[in-house]
């Protein structure tokens, strides 16, 4: 008897102690109308199962119901899933709060139904999906805080009703979509967004000028809208809101100067307005900003000094300032309270003076660019303490003593980028005697020493930069051959010589280079290293007074910079090795305006991502070998002025050029020129003594042969024939 009170007495324990999971439980149980509409949406996506199973759809993965078992949130972020949205099921789940599905692959539209259905919705992400159509004409909630559309395919215009309903609003998100019309300034004029915190409408094709009304949103602290087509310019009424911590406003073409009214932007953090067109002088006082961390002003037609209050953003981390007219003596400059400063871009602008010893007290800065100024004087030992220096650009000034200047700078350990062209003019190649016990740049990936008409020869210290990628010696009076350990270093792909007086042959061991062997694409093989500064410019400068020969276009992703070997305009003779083809990564091979002779090698049609091939003005002769039809990514051809002969290769890429592609080759024929081609058994003949001759052989012509041995046969068979007659008549 007391065992059996003792397990009553258990069971009761356990029932009270499991009394209030059951009562949860029953609570929670979701509805069958919300568990059937969760089903058919899951019915609709390809792919991966959801593995919804379960009884209870509120214990499902991503749903959460409330105490009466209706679902308030579906949560279903980075799923891959795939499919479309169909109203008829997400529209019945009517008490929903939050609804995320961002980072799938879901498609479909935002139909009335199924977006006014949320009447209690807070929540709303469905970025980075395939969503397309227009908006509806209104938000569906007058509860909903945070949208997020962004990175769909949405296109249209914003309805100026969207935003009846948006009191609650805090965040806006519809970038990188394809919304057309003015950007919907009138959300915060209505008085209707008094909460509203972030507005990025950047990346769409909104045009027109920016409407008054930002001012009226008084607690709105991010403001996004690059990448568009807007113009006309600055809304004053921005300056009043207060609270802004972000303007970001590049790629559009806004212009007039900016007003002395931002320092009321006393939260302002990011100044981003990039590729504009403002103009005028910098406020005087912009150092009352304090909190300035990002300044990104290039690309614009600023003048005038900078401001010395600009010293007292003790918070800058970056200075953008590229391609303005800016001037003055940056000397006079005290940049030592900056120590947070990690970037400063100063190139093509008009600034004197020498680089200013104060900047070597920014112990941060990881990227200097001065590039296209006016500056003078030498480089400094005290550049040493900059531990984590990575990118240096100095071309394009007036700086003596390159041998001083690659001696010191040969032992910033961090340099990863080092641009000096178009410095140091008319002064030699620091050579191997001066560069004595040489072991710096180890870790340097990119040298640029173009339009210097420095003099020497290629020194052999270059061999020891093992991690060496990109190389720029173009435009100098450089000679002596190319050498042959270039083939050698093992991640060089970019090889830049053109416009010297370099001799010798093409080395075979170039045909070797392991970045630019088999592989297609380099992008595979390189890591995925930035820059921290876009490397180059456009080809010309915004100064009307200086121009700058284009060497990249802006980049700052390693990876993503094409194969190149460039040897234009240089004495480089002999063949051009058939191992080219080897060079499978190989997108541009310029040969032009050397002395090559021989033939077009056949193992040329081996690049397959080929995109330029020059080999204009050499001594080529032979045929234009019909197997460069399989270069289809060719975009540029040009073999003109050589010796060339025979058809162009019919029906092919090839054929599709220009007829100065073809220009003075007497013997080439066929369309584009305006010559017709002999018979085709006739050029077949040429062809084959002409490979033959290029290829040192000399060989008799299968054709003569031919007719040698028909004459030699009939004759024997004629002195047989006569002598056999004469027997006869003997006998």
């Amino acid at each position: 008897m007391l065992v059996q009170a003792y397990n009553l007495m258990a069971h009761a324990f356990l029932l009270f102690l499991l009394f209030p999971y059951i009562i949860t439980t029953n609570i929670h149980a979701c509805k069958q109308t919300e568990r059937s509409s969760l089903l058919s949406f899951a019915f609709t996506l390809s792919s991966p199962p959801l593995n919804w199973t379960s009884i209870d759809c509120c214990r499902w993965k991503g749903i959460t119901c409330d105490q009466d078992g209706w679902v308030t949130r579906l949560l279903l972020p980075s799923k891959g899933l795939k499919g479309g949205i169909s109203p008829s099921s997400l529209a019945n789940l009517t008490h929903l709060t939050h609804l995320n599905l961002s980072h799938n692959s879901l498609y479909g539209s935002l139909e009335t139904q199924f977006f006014l259905s949320f009447n209690q919705l807070e929540i709303l992400d469905l970025s980075y999906n395939h969503l397309s159509g227009q908006l509806p004409l209104s938000l569906p909630s007058i509860n909903i805080r945070t949208v997020d559309l962004s990175s769909n395919h949405f296109f249209g215009a914003i309805p100026s009703s969207f935003f009846q309903q948006a009191s609650n609003l805090t965040s806006f998100n519809v970038s990188n979509n394809t919304f057309t019309g003015y950007v919907p300034s009138s959300i915060c004029l209505q008085h209707s967004s008094p909460f509203l915190r972030l507005l990025d409408f950047s990346s769409n094709v909104f045009s027109g000028n920016l409407a008054p009304g930002l001012g009226k949103c008084s607690k709105l602290q991010i403001f996004r809208a690059g990448h568009n087509n807007l113009s006309g310019l600055f809304p004053e009424d921005i300056y009043n809101a207060t609270r802004l911590e972000e303007i970001a406003l590049p790629l559009n073409s806004l212009h007039g100067a900016i007003s002395d009214k931002i320092v009321n932007l006393t939260n302002l953090a990011t100044l981003d307005l990039f590729h504009n067109h403002f103009d005028g002088e910098l406020p005087l006082n912009l150092g009352k900003l304090s909190k300035l961390k990002f300044v990104t002003l290039d690309f614009n037609n600023l003048e005038g000094a900078l401001p010395p209050s600009l010293m007292n953003c003790t918070n800058l981390v970056e200075l953008r300032l590229e391609s303005n007219n800016l001037e003055g003596d940056i000397s006079m400059l005290d940049f030592s309270r900056l120590s947070q400063l990690t970037k400063l871009d100063l190139r093509k602008n008009n600034f004197t003076g020498t680089i200013p010893k104060s900047l070597y007290s920014c112990r941060s800065l990881k990227a200097i660019g001065l590039f296209g100024n006016h500056l003078e004087g030498q480089i400094e030992v005290e550049i040493l303490s900059l531990k984590f220096l990575s990118f240096l650009s100095l071309g394009y000034n007036r700086f003596t003593n390159l041998t001083g200047a690659m001696k010191i700078l040969m032992s910033c350990k961090s340099l990863h980028a080092l641009l000096l062209s178009g410095s140091f003019v008319g002064e030699g190649m620091p050579s191997d005697d001066d560069m004595v016990d040489f072991h710096g740049f180890q870790n340097l990936r990119l040298l640029g020493l173009s339009y210097s008409n420095l003099t020497g020869q290629i020194p052999m210290w270059l061999s020891k930069l093992k991690n060496l990628e990109i190389l720029f010696l173009g435009f100098n009076q450089i000679t002596g051959p190319i050498p042959s350990w270039l083939g050698n270093l093992p991640r060089l792909f970019y090889i830049s010589l053109p416009n010297n007086r370099l001799s010798g042959e093409f080395p075979q061991q170039l045909c070797q280079l392991p970045r630019l062997l088999y592989e297609p694409n380099i992008a595979s093989q390189a890591d995925k290293y930035e820059f921290e500064l876009p490397v180059a410019g456009s080809s010309v400068s915004i100064n009307s007074n200086q121009q700058f020969p284009q060497q990249l276009l802006p980049q700052q992703k390693l990876y993503f910079l094409p194969g190149w070997i460039v040897l234009s305009n240089n004495n480089i003779s002999g063949y051009i090795p058939a191992e080219i083809g080897r060079l499978q990564g190989l997108r541009k091979l310029a040969l032009n305006s050397n002395n090559f002779s021989g033939i077009i090698p056949d193992q040329i049609s081996n690049l397959k991502n080929l995109e330029v091939l020059d080999l204009s003005t050499n001594h080529l002769f032979g045929i234009i070998p019909s197997s460069l039809a399989s270069l289809n990514f060719l975009k540029e051809f040009n073999a003109s002025y050589n010796n060339l002969e025979g058809p162009i290769p019919t029906g092919t890429q090839v054929q599709s050029f220009n007829a100065s592609a073809f220009e003075g080759n007497p013997k080439l024929c066929g369309a584009p020129l305006p010559n017709k081609c002999r018979p085709i058994v006739d050029m077949d003949v040429d062809n084959k003594n002409n490979k033959d001759e290029g290829n040192g052989h000399h060989q008799l012509p299968w054709f003569y042969m031919f007719v040698a041995l028909g004459f030699i046969v009939g004759f024997w068979g004629v002195y047989v024939h006569i002598n056999m007659m004469k027997r006869r008549l003997r006998g």
